[in-house]
């Protein structure tokens, strides 16, 4: 079987059985599992897959672009957003990540409750600073537009003067296995340096994103206090998330 012909059979296992699994693809085929890799890495570096061990995964809904993400699971991240702004408590320093959930969350903020919000986020500045009478800072750098949050060295720079009791972390993937995932190397990064300057750091799970898996890892599961969630999600991945983290509904 040529290359291409292998390729287009991935694709195809990948659509019907949302996986796949190199091994018994290459008994299947009859061929090394080395080609079978081989092919998988291309469909990923091409950005048709993510590459895991051992295999291949979708890529993930959240992964698509900020302005294409907005429409996506609305309902579920209003919730998540909703039960995620229980937590805060008066007076408390927050970072709300990039995101479409932590959007919503600062459009839901207190008013007196003594807050002070940082955000990479231009967006969420402006919507916290419109909905809430927190302070807001911005952590400065360059703007990505795919995800439209300032990353880079300058925002690196800024977060190691950070301090924050609460950090709001979003992920394109949240798997029991892999944990937090992203689609993005330098969001990820970005992401590790906030949380290691925040006392505590929350991930939203709107629907979405439960069970995905994304190819630049964010953090353990150990590494969060817990995993908000949507209480109306019926994903049984849910429970699995259960025995390795707190699980806010």
């Amino acid at each position: 079987m040529l290359g291409a012909q292998r390729k287009d059979h991935l694709r195809e296992i990948l659509r019907r059985h949302g996986r796949v699994v190199a091994k018994d693809v290459a008994a299947d085929l009859g061929v090394s599992e080395d080609s079978i890799r081989r092919d998988l890495r291309e469909l990923a570096d091409a950005g048709e897959m993510v590459r895991v061990y051992g295999g291949a995964l979708p890529i993930p809904p959240a992964d698509r672009p900020v302005d294409q993400r907005a429409a996506l699971a609305t309902e579920s991240k209003e919730r998540v957003a909703r039960r995620a702004v229980e937590v805060i408590s008066p007076g408390a320093t927050i970072v709300l990540d990039a995101g479409t959930t932590t959007l919503a969350m600062a459009r839901m903020l207190p008013h007196g409750a003594e807050l002070t919000v940082i955000t990479p986020s231009p967006a969420i500045a402006l919507a916290a600073a419109e909905h809430s009478d927190a302070r807001i800072v911005i952590i400065g750098g360059e703007l990505a537009r795919f995800s439209m949050v300032t990353s880079g060295p300058l925002a690196m720079e800024a977060m190691q003067h950070l301090a924050a009791d609460l950090f709001f972390v979003g992920a394109t993937g949240i798997d029991p296995e892999r944990g937090l995932t992203t689609g993005n190397l330098d969001d990820a990064a970005t992401k590790r340096a906030i949380a290691a300057r925040s006392t505590q750091t929350y991930v939203l799970g709107s629907e979405e994103k439960i069970g995905a898996t994304s190819r630049y890892p964010v953090l353990d599961l150990d590494a969060v206090a817990g995993v908000v969630v949507d209480p109306l999600d019926p994903n049984p991945v849910i429970e699995e998330l259960a025995v390795r983290v707190a699980v806010l509904r």
